[in-house]
């Protein structure tokens, strides 16, 4: 539902409204620039109608020195104009992008680093308990733009869906309600109400992708077709619930054809890390949810199978002989049986990446706090003395083989299990810490478990450090 929202000014901006709920505590992304200062802005006049609990929130990238200060003194001030609650924080973008280690390469692109860490922020906030949700400023521009950058890129059709209306986190969500609006609706807004905003002088430079994209391609495009950007947004509309619908399929079936391990004699199958489709089932499903089933299974492995990879497998599937292998990139094997194919992601598939193993485990006394910057948390342990109680905590990375006992359940779940139903995967998926005491995982992020008798753990990010003087 796009609902005009009215404003002060003569003109408005659409907002997707159903994205809010009365009471929701939301934290506006507020760069400085047009785009967030313009959602800033209409969601502060409207922020009683709509029963919303506003907050700004403004990350220093460590990016264009002073340039980006004065857009950090600016954020605040407009905050404070607001009389909105400001949260801040600061990152090394560049560093970061020579060195990524969560990534599991040794360079990344600037804006992807940028991109990453804004968003570890965002899910930093929303643990923390002070926000429910972040709204985002992109717009109708940014759908076209992101659209077309990811055709360049060979996307499949979940990358041509665009950006989302909605992301949702174990920690929560984050909301776009622009998506709707376009760049100069955005700017007249702001005009109208004789706002001013900071502008990025970054976006001018031709050595990102996004501005040569924003400024050359897209323009030149237009020319042959002047509608390209609704053609472009009304096709991440149509990938984005043609999507939906066979991730469902996919969900429905995945649980029929994928199993765990390997079989054994007599019956069953004996647990271990590799998966295995039933050949029979599959070549009977359409070349669609085959492609489907065979890219979601890699994705349980933490590996995702470009179109050529995916075709190999179809291909070794369908037609292989039983004993034929086939070796992919980033460590994905499959082996073809008489009856399975099945997929294993050899040690170079995580080479290089955030190993379990490679996360510092960090000892907290019970009761006690700690700092654990390995995973960006501060970890707080109160405690009832009671006989028995252990003297300390670990916080760690979970482990194949990790149980729980979620709140309310009748017995332990594996923890890769709860992963899985968390929608959890890749890089995120081998750093998710968990909290241990006396052999019992008694906290795990994002999930609500069985307390042990005796023992509250509280969780928030690792706070900020302080900012210099504007």
């Amino acid at each position: 539902m796009i609902a005009l929202m009215p404003s002060r000014s003569a003109i408005s901006l659409p907002l997707h409204t159903a994205l809010f709920k009365p009471g929701m505590r939301l934290a506006v992304g507020l760069s400085g620039g047009a785009d967030s200062v313009a959602l800033l802005r209409a969601l502060a006049a409207q922020a009683r109608e709509l029963g919303l609990v506003l907050h700004a929130a403004h990350l220093h990238h460590g990016l264009r020195g002073a340039e980006a200060d004065a857009d950090l003194a600016f954020s605040r001030d407009l905050a404070a104009s607001l009389e909105l609650p400001f949260h801040e924080a600061r990152a090394d973008t560049a560093a970061e992008a020579r060195s990524n280690p969560e990534a599991g390469k040794p360079n990344e692109t600037i804006e992807e680093a940028a991109r990453r860490l804004r968003y570890a922020w965002f899910r930093q906030l929303l643990g923390s308990g002070e926000i429910d949700a972040v709204a985002t400023a992109h717009t109708f521009d940014d759908q076209a733009e992101t659209v077309l950058a990811r055709f360049l890129r060979g996307a499949w059709t979940e990358g041509l869906a665009g950006i989302h209306p909605v992301i949702k986190f174990p920690e929560g969500r984050i909301l776009r309600p622009l998506l709707g609006a376009t760049r100069a609706q955005v700017e007249a807004y702001l005009h109208a109400l004789g706002q001013p905003w900071r502008e990025d002088s970054s976006n001018r430079h031709l050595t990102y992708t996004r501005n040569r994209i924003r400024h050359e391609l897209l323009p030149l495009l237009e020319g042959w077709n002047p509608n390209l950007r609704e053609h472009l947004a009304q096709m991440a509309a149509l990938a984005l619930d043609e999507e939906a619908w066979w991730q469902h399929e996919v969900n429905r079936l995945a649980p029929q054809l994928i199993m765990e391990g390997r079989p054994v004699r007599g019956g069953g199958r004996a647990a271990g890390e590799e998966l295995a489709l039933d050949v029979t089932r599959l070549s009977a499903l359409g070349p669609a949810l085959q492609r489907r089933l065979l890219r979601h299974a890699a994705g349980q492995l933490g590996a995702a199978p470009d179109f050529p990879a995916t075709e190999a497998l179809r291909k070794l599937a369908l037609e292989g002989r039983a004993g034929q292998k086939l070796q992919l990139a980033a460590g994905l094997r499959a082996e073809r049986t008489p009856r399975e194919l099945r997929l294993t992601a050899s040690a170079s598939a995580t080479a290089g990446h955030n190993q379990p193993e490679a996360v510092p485990a960090y000892p907290v006394p019970i009761p006690g706090e700690l700092d654990a910057p390995a995973f960006g948390l501060h970890i707080r342990i109160d405690a009832v003395p009671a006989a028995g109680l252990p003297a300390l905590a670990t916080l760690r990375n979970w482990k194949p083989g990790d149980r729980v006992r979620l709140r309310h359940s009748s017995a332990p779940r594996k923890v890769k299990e709860v992963l899985e139903r968390m929608h959890v995967t890749g890089s995120a998926r081998k750093l998710w810490p968990v909290l241990e005491a006396g052999g019992q995982i008694i906290w795990m992020q994002g999930i609500e478990l069985d307390p042990m008798m005796g023992i509250t753990v509280a969780v928030a990010p690792l706070a900020a450090s302080p900012s210099p003087p504007a």
